[in-house]
This record gives structure tokens, C-alpha cells and sequence, in this order.
């Protein structure tokens, strides 16, 4: 079976399910396991040096904020010209894709939820609202 066949509800419209809840969700849980990186009450000394380290917790906080952003296309994505929908489409699935990487790197977290394993498409159909636990 294809992606987009995998995609496409039974409707057969190819709209894609995925909400921003999925996104604002998994970026919280990201930003959960970030945020103390960074919190200097914490002992931390990271995230505003020059160092390699708060280097690349910078990086990784600004990768994370960039593709959860893209969740403003979702909104947008019903009224858009169906060759702009296909854009969206893809540029959701990307993101998507990018934010679980990281997630994924706290699989063993008592927060992590088993969406964020999921690929887009396989979250297509499966409500926001009513998340699985891992």
C-alpha cells in the first residue's frame, strides 16, 4: 500500500487528519525535557555560553520551535489550492517526522506517549483528543 493511499481517509479525499493538537503535544513534551537544560536555578550553566554544548542546546531548542511552527499550515491547509494542499501536506509529515526524531530520544520517559512514534500517516484518523499512552 502506498503513503498516500495509507494517507487518505476512508472518505478517499486524501485530506490529512493530523491536527495541531498532535504538534502543540509533542512539542510540550520536547520542551519539558529542554527547559531545565537551560534553567540556571538547576545548576545549569548551559544554553546562553559560547560553549560547543550550550551551542548545540540552542540549535536544538530553535529546530524544535522551527518545526513545531508548522502547525499554522494545518489551519490553512482546507481552503488552499489543491497543489498548495500536496506542499502542506508534505511540509506536516516533515516536521512531523523531525520533532519525532527528537522525541524519541526520550522513548523511556514516563511522559512519551506512543503517537510520538507514530509517522504522520499513521496518525491520520486518530483524534488528538485521545491520546495513546506509551
Amino acid at each position: 500500500m502506498s503513503r498516500a493511499a495509507r494517507r487518505a481517509p476512508a472518505g478517499g479525499n486524501g485530506r490529512t487528519l493530523m491536527d495541531v493538537q498532535h504538534f502543540e503535544r509533542i512539542t510540550a513534551f520536547i520542551e519539558a525535557r529542554l527547559t531545565p537544560l537551560f534553567d540556571a536555578e538547576t545548576g545549569s550553566e548551559r544554553g546562553f555560553a559560547m560553549d560547543d554544548t550550550s551551542r548545540a542546546l540552542r540549535a536544538l531548542r530553535n529546530s524544535v520551535l522551527e518545526a513545531s511552527a508548522v502547525k499554522g499550515l494545518i489551519e490553512t491547509r482546507e481552503t488552499a489550492e489543491p497543489l498548495l494542499r500536496k506542499v502542506i501536506d508534505q511540509s506536516v509529515e516533515h516536521h512531523w517526522d523531525v520533532l519525532r526524531g527528537i522525541a524519541r530520544q526520550w522513548e523511556d520517559h514516563s511522559d512519551f506517549q506512543r503517537e510520538f512514534k507514530r509517522h504522520a500517516w499513521e496518525l491520520d484518523g486518530t483524534p488528538a483528543a485521545a491520546p495513546a499512552s506509551a
